[in-house]
């Protein structure tokens, strides 16, 4: 789904610009994007930036840059130089030598959009942030080689919680957003046309409800802050709760309107976590889609243009997959869970007869 990435990955491999490996291989700087899910009661899983560590830590030399680019919990770039170190006696890193250290160690976050991030790995400004000066100077000339923008320098742990922030900042403010939902809701109130009417004031700028909030961004990075200071981040802790509660509040208002029929077919519009991508990680729109399924109020019908199978979560279950016109004439029930671009027009003489559960403000 991200556009002209394939045509740039053939060309660069074509000119030998781009070599892959099963194994690390000697290199001037390293750059560690490894997967940081959480494990148990939300609590950060940093085994992937461990084993890369230890991976990169035999091929390292004197002069050499380490960088962790992926999203992590503040004091985690200060782990993977522990463990390089713990490998490489023969080596000196910034927390034993300090500017004087052989090898450089520095966090720089990423920021892209899916969908754009050709584009924004270029034009966005960066923040690296390295153990010492002389470590952030020595990634900013790495990502200057590329990045068009700003490179703002700032310590390591610093640039890992400015990513965390960016997305704790959105999640509470979506949170806002879906407790306002779910209070227009019971009060009789179209939340889409309040939420025009207060954008009106020139300080205001509510962002959109939706089912909850997915990805692997906002709806994961908020509770590695959460972990780090329960006492304090009780905000951030109770928005994301608020969104994570969401998906429920759909699903039993969705069996509210089944249970007045006899054996509905349910149709669920969306399966990815935000609109036009095929990324289904963390989606709201999959678990609203999977506990229906377990639920089996009726026939359960998915329509998911970006995708050619059901996800893992749905594939032994009741759940069908099927195209957009087909899901709109056969159901009963037409639930709206992401506003991909193909779900913007829909025919009002088709759906004048069906119960329409928008939860995007599309229909």
């Amino acid at each position: 789904m991200e556009p002209h990435l394939g045509a740039l990955l053939r060309r660069v491999v074509e000119r030998g610009k781009l070599v892959a490996s099963m194994e690390p291989a000697e290199a001037e700087c390293f750059i560690v994007a490894v997967p940081t899910p959480f494990k148990g009661d939300h609590e950060p899983d940093l085994r992937y930036i461990e084993q890369a560590a230890k991976a990169i830590a035999p091929k390292l030399a004197r002069g050499n840059l380490v960088i962790l680019e992926s999203t992590s919990p503040v004091g985690a770039t200060e782990k993977m130089a522990a463990w390089m170190a713990d490998a490489r006696p023969d080596l000196s890193f910034p927390q034993q030598k300090g500017e004087m250290s052989d090898i450089r160690v520095a966090h720089c976050p990423e920021r892209v959009l899916p969908g754009k991030i050709l584009q924004e790995v270029v034009e966005n400004d960066r923040v690296v942030g390295g153990m010492t000066r002389r470590c952030a100077s020595a990634a900013v000339q790495v990502y200057k080689t590329v990045v068009k923008g700003d490179c703002h320098v700032t310590d390591a742990r610093t640039a890992e919680m400015a990513k965390l922030t960016e997305n704790a900042f959105r999640d509470v403010n979506i949170a806002f957003a879906n407790e306002l939902s779910t209070i227009c809701d019971k009060l009789k109130i179209n939340v889409w046309q309040l939420i025009r009417m207060a954008n009106l004031h020139p300080r205001v700028n509510i962002l959109s409800p939706g089912p909850g909030v997915g990805g692997h961004c906002i709806a994961v990075d908020p509770w590695f802050i959460v972990d780090s200071a329960p006492e304090e981040a009780r905000l951030i802790r109770t928005a994301r709760e608020i969104n994570d509660s969401k998906p429920d509040w759909v699903v039993e208002k969705v069996l509210g309107k089944a249970a007045n029929l006899k054996e509905p077919i349910i149709a669920c519009f969306g399966l990815a976590f935000k609109a036009n991508v095929d990324d289904l990680r963390e989606s709201p729109a999959v678990e609203v889609t999977t506990k229906l399924a377990a639920a089996k109020p009726g026939r359960i019908l998915a329509v998911e243009p970006h995708i050619n199978g059901l996800p893992a979560a749905l594939r032994d279950s009741n759940v069908e997959l099927t195209d957009f016109n087909e899901a709109l004439e056969t159901a009963d029930i037409a639930l709206l869970l992401v506003d991909h671009d193909a779900f913007q027009h829909v025919d009002r003489d088709l759906v004048k007869d069906k119960i329409l559960i928008d939860t995007r403000g599309t229909w």
